[in-house]
This record gives structure tokens, sequence and C-alpha cells, in this order.
């Protein structure tokens, strides 16, 4: 799993090194995670499950350290599902959240996904239609 070709890089402005389909690393993505969502960190094949089933994924780092995170899983075909919007709660509100999805769908664009939906809670409206996501009517079952 290496970096796209044209994809971002160290250095991409400001400080922010925004990069796409990096080489992921297991802990530093569990860690984020644990921490973006408030759960006790356990270790979790990201790589693994990035390589099978995602199309894309996107990262901030500072200092070597990734603060921000989102993925997109796909059909296979032109359609792709916005999964795991992380930051770390250091930099939220920060601008991290934006620049990790605006460099995801600008690679899922030039990959040639044609769709890319999303879920979210009502408080994260704002944030998911400033960048450009509409809502729409959508089914949900949880089965446990």
């Amino acid at each position: 799993m290496g970096a796209a070709p044209g994809a971002a890089g160290p250095g991409t402005g400001a400080g922010h090194d925004l990069r796409v389909r990096f080489p992921v690393d297991d802990a530093q993505v569990s860690r984020l995670h644990a921490d973006a969502f408030g759960h006790p960190y356990a270790p979790v094949p990201w790589a693994a499950r990035l390589d099978r089933h995602s199309r894309s994924w996107a990262g901030e780092f500072r200092g070597g350290r990734l603060v921000g995170f989102v993925h997109a899983v796909w059909d296979g075909g032109r359609h792709a599902f916005l999964l795991d919007t992380a930051v770390e709660a250091a930099y939220r509100r920060s601008g991290v959240g934006g620049r990790v999805v605006a460099a995801l769908v600008a690679d899922l664009r030039a990959l040639g996904i044609e769709w890319v939906h999303v879920d979210f809670e009502p408080h994260l409206e704002g944030f998911y239609r400033r960048a450009g996501f509409t809502g729409t009517a959508a089914g949900l079952l949880r089965l446990r």
C-alpha cells in the first residue's frame, strides 16, 4: 500500500502533512480511532482491512503523528462510502477533519468514483454539509 501517484504528501501547505493511500501503521490508526471515538485502545489490523475493502484513505500528520484519518469502502464500481472520520481530540475544530475528507474526496474523484455516501449523527450535519454532502433519505438496520 503506497501513496498514489500525485497524492498529497509532506509539505502540502501551512504545515499540513496530508497523505493519501499512505502505508498504514495499525497501532497509529488504532490509537487515533480510540481517542476520536472514546473507546479503549485495542490494536486493529487496519492495513489489511483497508487493503481489502477500501478504495482510498487519507490522513493528516503532525510531526509524524497521525492526527486525522478517514477512509472510503467501495462496491468495486463507482460507489464509495465514507467511514471512520477521526480527529485527535487536541486537533478538533482546527480544520483537520475537513482537510482529510477533502483529500479523500479528491482522490476518489480521480479514481473514477461517481457517488460518495456518508452517514452521520445529527451534530455532524454542518461538518458534512460544509464538505459538500447533501441530505438524502436512507434506511438503517441495526443487527445487534
